[in-house]
């Protein structure tokens, strides 16, 4: 095996990278090209030992993070299968033995570091109230922002995947209703997990000015809003972290765990742990069920500035 050279070109593998990103997200499809990248660059058309060697060599030494190893051989690895497929040469295949992730001893599980309170949220609504008076923000993006602050604080949905995708057409079809909740699709949700997501009386209240728009348009500027947070800095209190998009998920996720907010309504909305049985085929809850449950936790919750 030592002497074995197997060939493929650039076709199969740009072939194979279509075939994997069809239907997947921005960011996936990002890995998968990172992964497919690594691999032309260490084989240049030639499946061997030395070439498997080398790249698991430069994916153990560019990464760190045990998640990026993974992504990136195990890419490799259903490439070679692919491989021995249409190539019907079971050969290729066999390769996927130098390209196993190392044994490691398994570390102790720390709780993030990351704490973001209610303060914190407080805190970033009066930055961006500051720089509004200041002449810093223009009044569009002033409103704008403290929507996105609020709605992404008080629902916990993910700022790319779900909060960027939200059409006004959306929330006014949601404001019609006594008890407000948006129907988030599935193209808009990272695990494609059509959803209600209930909308608190505060993030009607900031929302509505921004829907006097075309119905088709996004609601939200997150990538307007994500960097003006780099450009500010605004950190955390407890550990003088930049905040970023993320952390007013985070928010919700540990807010919740103050004021014990049901589990199972709290999955449900934040599309987080609903890969199991009883949410693939028996659950499946009501509009009004999912609002009622959220504010008998939320309603009292309130972000002032």
């Amino acid at each position: 095996m030592a002497e074995l050279a197997l060939a493929f070109t650039g076709q199969d593998l740009d072939e194979f990278l279509t075939l994997r990103a069809a239907g997947l997200t921005h960011k996936s499809v990002i890995w998968l090209r990172k992964a497919a990248e690594f691999f032309w660059n260490a084989t240049t058309g030639v499946i061997s030992v030395s070439t498997m060697s080398l790249l698991r060599y430069n994916i153990l030494s560019k990464y760190c993070d045990i998640y990026a190893k993974r992504k990136t051989l195990g890419f490799a690895r259903v490439f070679l299968r692919h491989l021995s497929k249409t190539k019907f040469d079971e050969r290729y295949a066999a390769f996927d033995l130098f390209l196993e992730l190392p044994r490691a001893v398994k570390e102790r599980k720390l709780v993030t570091s990351r704490i973001v309170t209610k303060e914190d949220v407080e805190n970033l609504l009066r930055t961006i109230e500051n720089e509004y008076c200041k002449g810093r923000i223009d009044p569009y993006h002033y409103l704008n922002y403290k929507a996105i602050v609020l709605f992404g604080a008080f629902t916990g949905q993910r700022p790319l995947a779900t909060t960027a995708r939200l059409t006004v057409r959306q929330f006014k079809e949601a404001m019609k209703l006594d008890r407000p909740v948006l129907d988030v699709l599935p193209e808009q949700d990272k695990i494609r997990m059509q959803h209600y997501c209930p909308l608190h009386p505060r993030v009607v209240e900031a929302v509505l000015p921004l829907l006097e728009r075309s119905e088709d348009e996004p609601v939200f500027k997150q990538l307007s809003f994500q960097q003006w947070l780099k450009r500010n800095e605004t950190r955390l209190l407890h550990n003088s972290f930049r905040i970023v998009n993320g952390d007013l998920r985070k928010f919700t996720e540990q807010h919740g765990d103050i004021i014990q907010w049901d589990p199972s309504n709290r999955a449900y909305i934040l599309t987080h742990g609903v890969s199991g049985v009883d949410w693939a085929h028996y659950k499946h809850p009501l509009p009004e069920h999912v609002y009622e449950t959220y504010m008998r936790y939320w309603e009292d919750v309130d972000l002032t500035t």
